[in-house]
């Protein structure tokens, strides 16, 4: 394998588009909001987390990789621009990207979803997601209740799609992966977990989609309890689960990449390994809707306003 510091150099020129130089353009890899998507793609050295389970992502978007005896199971595709990194990634750690027979997606977001089309042509892997997530994966595009509507870049649609519903399992060369709906973020977001083992120790993941509270600059949860609602649910379903280990979409939202670089130095004791992995990141979920609530409460005091308006005059 190629030094830590001449993979980051060759990754940061996949993701910026230098390595592909000369090429044919290609719509599916066509980059979306290419200088605002810069702040996810920082290079991460991909690495074995546990058993036959990888991190191929970014330091800003969770990418993970299971092998299985019947092939690769990849899970999220990050946006476009992202997606030759991707596969290096997978290449790095030895494996062919053109093995990978499924797609799991976590969210109808671009920066989750965007790559999918791309990575499942290449591959011809079938994507899979929550079921309420599926039209808006094959449009290419959000809908108009999700709350980052207005400033949601199309992406890419993805034709080879198949809904899963909350609980079902996919099994795949003697692993099975759960899809756990985590509702909130986007319509049909979905949490994905699976047991790893190495000899006879084995550790429950969880890759969880967002729970965030993010949206528009024009939309207030607080006019809309029922979005509060899933968003409390979801976090809620989350802390709920068995969990060894948990990967956000976004792996700045917890300790993914300390303990990632403190993989690459030790493996043992795995320091991804944590019990309460995904009470504290539910917790740290819940801390931002919370804080977005507050936020809103201080805004409307401030323009002397004494209830929420509306939904339907917030847009």
């Amino acid at each position: 394998m190629m030094r830590k510091t001449e993979f980051l150099l060759a990754a940061l020129a996949l993701v910026s588009g230098r390595a592909e130089a000369g090429q044919a353009d290609d719509p599916l890899l066509r980059p979306i909001a290419a200088d605002y998507a810069k702040q996810w793609l920082e290079p991460q050295v991909p690495v074995r987390m546990h058993g036959q389970s990888y991190y191929v992502g970014f330091q800003g978007l969770g990418v993970v990789l299971i092998r299985t005896d019947a092939g690769l199971v990849l899970i999220d595709g990050g946006v476009p621009q992202a997606v030759r990194a991707i596969q290096a990634n997978i290449r790095e750690l030895g494996f062919d990207p053109g093995q990978i027979k499924y797609i799991l997606v976590t969210e109808p977001h671009w920066d989750h979803a965007g790559g999918a089309a791309a990575l499942a042509r290449d591959s011809g892997a079938t994507g899979n997601a929550g079921t309420a997530a599926v039209a808006e994966l094959r449009r290419g595009n959000v809908g108009k209740d999700d709350p980052q509507a207005s400033i949601h870049e199309p992406m890419p649609g993805v034709s080879r799609i198949r809904g899963v519903r909350d609980g079902e399992a996919l099994r795949v060369g003697g692993v099975t992966i759960v899809a756990r709906a985590t509702p909130g973020h986007t319509r049909g977001s979905t949490s994905w977990q699976w047991q790893s083992c190495e000899g006879k120790s084995c550790a429950t993941f969880v890759f969880s989609a967002s729970i965030n509270p993010v949206s528009d600059d024009h939309y207030r949860f607080s006019g809309h309890p029922e979005r509060v609602a899933l968003l409390r649910r979801g976090a809620a379903k989350l802390a709920g689960l068995r969990c060894d280990i948990a990967i956000p979409s976004h792996p700045g939202t917890n300790d993914t990449l300390a303990h990632l670089a403190a993989l690459e130095r030790s493996r043992t004791p795995n320091p991804l390994i944590d019990g309460n992995a995904c009470k504290a990141l539910a917790r740290t979920y819940t801390e931002r809707l919370d804080a977005r609530l507050a936020k809103e409460l201080a805004q409307r005091h401030q323009a002397g306003e004494s209830q929420p308006r509306p939904a339907a005059q917030q847009r």
